[in-house]
């Protein structure tokens, strides 16, 4: 399989107006415009009964001490894991691409709602794809303005004092599956776990992005 952006090119920055936060001299960050990129895929194999997308940063903080926290470093060696930001299921085979903007627009307080989203494929068929989760949703707990439930699509936003920039992994599966075996609220690593032994096929890009003006000045789009 085969899997390319038309918002961002595989291993360069992502643009802001994918990113759930972008920089801003005064503030530090300000939110952003928040669109899912457009994505496209192809070569899928014979067999393949539904596909599944997934996009996570794979240099989350593991400590959250001195992230965005004026006087303080995120320091680089600092132990990193995997965040969710996005986990689309349930892709008919005839669906070879998400346009920019279709799944996200804008940045909602308290989340998008889900799972269930519809979505109308090229030949006019409606179709229900489902969304998982995103780990927002752990991120915003405690904060009144923010906490909710956040599905589907939300865009990066590393600290912006984090001496890291953050990898992007962007990730689709072919499976021999109509329908993943997962009901109501799942997370991006319950959909993970879902599809083993299922998998026929898979193709993966990566992006980068950084809130810390200087290493975002280093990035290449």
């Amino acid at each position: 399989m085969r899997l390319w952006s038309d918002s961002f090119t595989d291993g360069g920055l992502i643009p802001a107006a994918c990113a759930f936060a972008t920089i801003d001299a005064d503030t530090h960050i300000r939110l952003s415009t928040n669109r899912n990129p457009h994505l496209a895929w192809d070569e899928v194999p014979p067999g393949t009964q539904s596909l599944i997308l997934f996009c996570y940063d794979i240099d989350a903080p593991t400590v959250g001490t001195n992230v965005n926290k004026e006087g303080a470093l995120v320091a680089e060696e600092l132990p990193r894991a995997d965040f969710y930001h996005w986990t689309l299921v349930d892709i008919p085979v005839a669906m070879r691409s998400v346009a920019e903007g279709k799944f996200s627009e804008g940045v909602t307080p308290h989340g998008k709602a889900g799972p269930l989203v519809p979505f109308t494929v090229k030949n006019g068929t409606e179709h229900q794809l489902r969304q998982g989760v995103n780990d927002y949703t752990s991120w915003f707990v405690g904060d009144p303005g923010m906490a909710g439930e956040y599905y589907g699509y939300d865009g990066p936003c590393p600290p912006w004092n984090d001496l890291r920039v953050h990898t992007y992994i962007f990730c689709i599966y072919a499976l021999d599956i109509p329908r993943l075996a997962l009901e109501g609220r799942f997370s991006g690593p319950e959909a993970r776990l879902a599809i083993r032994g299922h998998i026929l096929d898979e193709a993966q890009m990566v992006g980068v992005y950084s809130l810390n003006p200087e290493l975002a000045a280093t990035l290449v789009p």
